[in-house]
């Protein structure tokens, strides 16, 4: 029994047993990366020909034509493996019929003609991609500050009545007035005036980026309206800019030991009535913390980027070492993972809600982890 057990984990890892007997067994089925929920119900003697199979609208309506087919072996199968092994099979080639039958239902020539016309008014030249079946396009746009950006659109056979989906690297979502003259011309344009009116947005990270030494992340996006600007060894600020309103004060949340991270908070909070919105971003924070920042000119990032002192690495999951022991004669960074494992080990920790207190791995000194209310 463990020896079947195993063979259909390994075939069906996310269908498990609900019961002590094994004749319950419920979760997923993949198939061509879709999982489809099914229960598999079978009698006290276990014998798959009498099982019941219970199974969610989407496999129902997908298995529709082949329901004869699946009764038989599961009159047949030795087993509850080769019978699941059967039935991904059947899931397979339902699939891929569902699938070419939706592909074969193309739109009439003129839908091609008239977009073909759409991209000339438009102009070639803003053109990055077209798919052989003209249903993805993907268009370029250049700002007034010479950025270059992409839109990806996803036409359907009813456009231009219907307007496409749209996939941008933008601060927000962007939706194509529905309008029944719609077209191409009219969408990279609507596009142009949202790339113009984020120029101050970006003007002001792209000087941060330039001027500064970001931690996070690590290659920005577009989108990424968050910094982590490296302001000493084992100390920075996490910023989150506004789109809307990029040149008034941004959320500021500063990461490091207390006795250097509290004169900081002090000074922002002192100082916040001395942010002028006719100045940059970076310059403000300069004045109201009163301080420089590490300059690219003369420091390396690796200089800023201590390795976790539990796993001994910067990256883990894609996260940086953002907690810091708060010891003066310490200061060693660990990953917010790495360290709620390390304590969470330790007879002496105790936690409050999602706070845990313990011991430094370094110095034996008290630390304290708060938590993300994810990981509590």
């Amino acid at each position: 029994m463990a020896t079947a057990f195993g063979s259909l984990l390994r075939e069906c890892p996310l269908l498990l047993p609900q019961n002590r007997e094994k004749s319950v067994y419920e979760g997923f089925v993949t198939a061509q990366g879709t999982d489809f929920h099914i229960r598999i119900l079978l009698p006290l003697d276990l014998q798959l020909k009498n099982a019941r199979i219970q199974c969610s609208w989407q496999l129902k309506k997908v298995l529709g034509g082949y329901q004869q087919i699946l009764k038989k072996r599961l009159q047949h199968s030795l087993d509850l493996v080769s019978f699941m092994v059967e039935l991904k099979t059947v899931l397979e080639v339902a699939l891929k019929n569902t699938r070419e039958l939706q592909s074969s239902t193309l739109p009439p020539p003129q839908h091609y003609s008239s977009l073909i016309r759409d991209i000339e008014a438009l102009g070639w030249d803003k053109v990055v991609f077209v798919d052989p079946s003209f249903r993805t396009i993907k268009l370029k746009a250049e700002d007034s500050c010479g950025r270059h950006h992409q839109i990806t659109l996803k036409l359907n056979p009813k456009y231009p009545a219907e307007p496409p989906d749209c996939l941008v690297d933008l601060p927000g979502q962007f939706a194509v007035s529905a309008d029944a003259q719609s077209s191409l011309l009219s969408i990279h344009r609507q596009f142009l005036a949202v790339l113009e009116s984020l120029k101050a947005f970006w003007n002001a990270l792209d000087e941060i980026d330039e001027k500064t030494w970001v931690l996070e992340p690590e290659k920005p996006t577009r989108s990424a309206t968050m910094r982590r600007i490296a302001i000493g060894n084992n100390i920075s600020i996490n910023l989150e800019v506004d789109p809307r309103h990029p040149t008034m004060p941004p959320e500021c949340f500063f990461l490091g030991p207390d006795h250097v991270v509290n004169p900081l908070k002090i000074k922002l909070n002192s100082n916040i009535h001395m942010w002028d919105p006719e100045v940059s971003l970076l310059q403000n924070l300069k004045e109201v913390l009163e301080m420089d920042f590490p300059s690219r000119e003369t420091l390396e990032k690796s200089d800023f980027s201590m390795d976790c002192g539990i796993c001994y690495a910067y990256r883990l999951d894609g996260a940086i070492p953002d907690q810091v022991c708060d010891d003066s004669r310490c200061g060693q960074p660990f990953h917010q993972a790495c360290l709620y494992e390390w304590l969470r080990g330790l007879p002496s920790s105790r936690q409050s809600f999602n706070v845990i207190f313990g011991e430094c791995p370094y110095c034996n000194k008290q630390i304290t982890l708060k938590m993300s209310m994810k990981k509590a």
